[in-house]
């Protein structure tokens, strides 16, 4: 009987954890091959960049238009998840090229199968959720109800994925540190770059559209040129260097125990001296 409770309690605990889009997206976007940042310092220049990245990808000419725009918003994520998916390889296999002076393909094999993957479920998350989104709207009453209880739970998974997925996009900091920032850099030029050629301001002011156009751009440059800038300064990571040629690096971690070794009264000027009695016989 306690052996049949306790394999229920797990499945139902299995269940509700199922059920809660941030620890699915966390478990799905964020696997262990991930490497973990090397300091504080470059964890929260990748936090900022996520921010600039997301402003950039959901356009946010649609709030200052006059009311958010959903469905602008949802063409934005699909524009956003195309401009990925080509630019990504082709970003990846430049990088290949210049790489291959120093080290070869086969020595990343690895690392870019499983980042090709999270990127394409990645890419089928979004467009599941704009279909769940579109049925919602448009498959009448019968559909309203679980698609949109389905909308709304891929909304949150995606949303906490992305998160995930834009700090070491899609896992390409297991293939180089520097690949992330440049990925990041590359594609919201890319995003930004329609707008600037067709002279598209979407209804703002000349200020407001340069402003709003060039501000996500030129902000995740500068902070993807100060992340790559600490990783050579600091740890010796070139882009440039195959990564078979850097050496293996582990996240900083404060120093442990104590600092004078096993003698607590080391360093001490007032630590005890020897007794300058002798033992009586």
């Amino acid at each position: 009987m306690a052996e049949a409770r306790r394999r229920w309690l797990s499945e139902r605990l299995t269940v509700r954890t199922c059920l809660k889009p941030r620890r699915v997206a966390r478990a799905v976007f964020h696997p262990a091959w991930v490497p973990a940042a090397l300091d504080p310092t470059v964890e929260g220049l990748k936090r900022f960049r996520i921010i600039c990245g997301t402003v950039a990808a959901v356009g946010v000419y649609t709030v200052v238009q006059g009311g958010f725009a959903f469905d602008e918003m949802l063409t934005n994520m699909l524009t956003a998840c195309l401009v990925v998916l080509v630019i990504t390889p082709l970003t990846v296999g430049a990088m290949l090229y210049v790489w291959r002076r120093t080290g070869t393909v086969r020595q990343l094999r690895a690392p870019l199968v499983d980042s090709l993957k999270l990127l394409l479920l990645f890419i089928g998350s979004v467009f599941m959720t704009v279909v769940m989104w579109a049925l919602s709207k448009a498959g009448g009453p019968f559909f309203l109800l679980p698609a949109g209880l389905a909308a709304i739970w891929l909304t949150w998974f995606v949303g906490v994925g992305a998160v995930h997925v834009s700090g070491n996009f899609f896992g390409t900091a297991g293939v180089h540190r520097c690949l992330p920032p440049l990925l990041a850099t590359v594609t919201t030029w890319l995003m930004a770059l329609p707008d600037l050629l067709t002279g598209d301001l979407h209804g703002l002011s000349l200020t407001l559209g340069i402003v709003f156009i060039l501000g996500a751009p030129v902000t995740v440059t500068a902070i993807a040129l100060l992340e790559m800038h600490r990783l050579r300064s600091r740890y010796g990571i070139r882009l440039s260097a195959h990564p078979a040629t850097l050496p293996p690096l582990r996240p900083t971690m404060p120093p442990q125990g104590n600092p004078f070794g096993n003698n607590p009264y080391a360093g001490n000027p007032y630590a005890p001296g020897p007794s300058p009695y002798q033992p009586q016989r």
